[in-house]
């Protein structure tokens, strides 16, 4: 098992703990099956995430022969990584919204009308065969070791875990700079001011940066979901009902640039 199952695993009753309390305090936010969806989706994805990865870690390892720098672990290196790791999830995930390829895997996530901790469970196992591993290799041929890069994935990736909730509200200063539970909400509406805003892992400031970033419009009642027809509430469909999208329009486009469209412009629904 790779560091990000080993990571997340240890991490694993914190988040049922949260779970259970946020059941408690806001049972409307939830409904029973898709919480029980969401919860084998988590245990689908950490499967096909092991076994892919453990068959690339050769790769990774030969890649990482050729690093520009030879990057030890420090508490510097570690703080570096991290914060260069956040700047290429950024783009990963915007990539995810911008390009039907990646959208394959990623629509899993948001294809729920309900916002809770379960619905970070809510994960693909497309995702590694899409390629959401490319988005890590630019830490690999820098520097960073393949199990220190996976690690801090798996880190980052367990801070995303507490913004998915609706019982936490404005952090005040802490929202100029890190991704919140109000920020997070805005990037799974389906409101049209909302719609592919705040990509953000942990810092929002990149998409400050980069012109990404919906701030929080109290009179806009959020409608949680994707465009288009909902996958049925088991694994199947939720991980593969957007192959069946791009199949159709695929089959309907008539020229090699429409095809291509298809696979690589933005999203159909």
């Amino acid at each position: 098992m790779i560091p990000v199952e080993l990571i997340l695993l240890g991490l694993s009753p914190i988040f049922i703990i949260c779970v259970a309390l946020e059941f408690i305090k806001a049972r409307k936010h939830y409904d029973i099956k898709d919480s029980i969806n969401n919860t084998a989706l988590a245990l689908l994805h950490q499967g096909s995430d092991a076994i892919i990865l453990l068959l690339l870690m050769p790769m990774f390892n030969w890649l990482h022969q050729f690093a520009l720098f030879d990057i030890k672990l420090t508490a510097i290196s570690l703080l570096i990584g991290f914060v260069l790791q956040d700047f290429l999830y950024y783009w990963f995930h915007r990539a995810s919204h911008n390009i039907h390829w990646f959208w394959l895997a990623h629509v899993v996530h948001h294809s729920s009308t309900h916002m809770n901790f379960t619905t970070a469970f809510r994960q693909s196992v497309l995702y590694p065969i899409v390629g959401m591993w490319l988005f890590w290799l630019p830490m690999i041929l820098i520097g960073f070791s393949p199990s220190l890069v996976f690690a801090i994935v798996a880190i980052n990736l367990a801070y995303q875990f507490f913004v998915h909730t609706q019982v936490i509200g404005n952090l005040g200063w802490f929202e100029n700079i890190f991704n919140t539970p109000t920020h997070h909400c805005i990037h799974h509406a389906t409101n049209k001011p909302y719609i592919d805003k705040n990509y953000a892992g942990v810092l929002i400031i990149w998409d400050k940066l980069f012109g990404t970033f919906a701030p929080e419009d109290k009179s806009i009642t959020i409608k949680y979901g994707i465009i288009g027809e909902l996958p049925k509430d088991n694994p199947v469909s939720t991980n593969f009902k957007q192959i069946s999208v791009m199949k159709q329009k695929l089959k309907e486009s008539n020229s090699l640039k429409e095809k291509l469209s298809v696979l690589f412009g933005y999203p159909s629904h």
